[in-house]
């Protein structure tokens, strides 16, 4: 039988691109040792019409404080792989209880490659289980819920309800 529900709208999204920090992330010790730039894009999937119909802040990302959160990120503790940097950038989105899905990009454009080239990218998406409590469940914050974002302390990679 085939679902005949209406289709689901697509969803909002707010877009932070370009965050730029100096960062020592990287397999090689010179690239530890030096730093480089490092830029990310951020595209949050989450519902703003609460925000929107009351002209209200606090029902949506600010994303004055988001930049913050992910430059803390960009510039913090080193990782190898921009796999890894991605996944703790999403981490950080995740957090916010508000947000559903999280599109990151993270930028290494002056890797050393030995070849001319513009820039290295690592894109994910990644969005929360679907099958954990929401807003409207329980009023205990969930684990992901009590650090990451807004000020309430680091999280490592893999930390969060994410799924690939």
């Amino acid at each position: 039988m085939a679902d005949r529900s209406p289709p689901r709208p697509a969803p909002d999204r707010i877009a932070l691109k370009g965050l730029r920090a100096r960062g020592h992330h990287g397999v090689y010790a010179f690239e530890r040792e030096r730093g480089q730039m490092f830029r990310c894009d951020a595209v949050l999937e989450l519902d703003t019409s609460a925000a929107a119909a009351g002209d209200d802040l606090r029902k949506t990302v600010n994303y004055a404080d988001l930049a913050r959160e992910l430059y803390a990120v960009l510039a913090g503790d080193p990782v190898n792989l921009l796999e890894a940097l991605a996944q703790r950038l999403a981490d950080v989105c995740l957090a916010n209880p508000l947000v559903d899905a999280v599109e990151i990009t993270v930028h290494k454009p002056q890797a050393e490659l030995g070849v001319p080239f513009d820039d290295v990218t690592v894109s994910i998406r990644r969005q929360k289980d679907p099958s954990l409590p929401t807003m409207e469940g329980p009023s205990t914050p969930l684990p992901s819920q009590a650090r990451g974002s807004l000020g309430r302390g680091p999280m490592g990679p893999g930390d969060g309800p994410t799924s690939g």
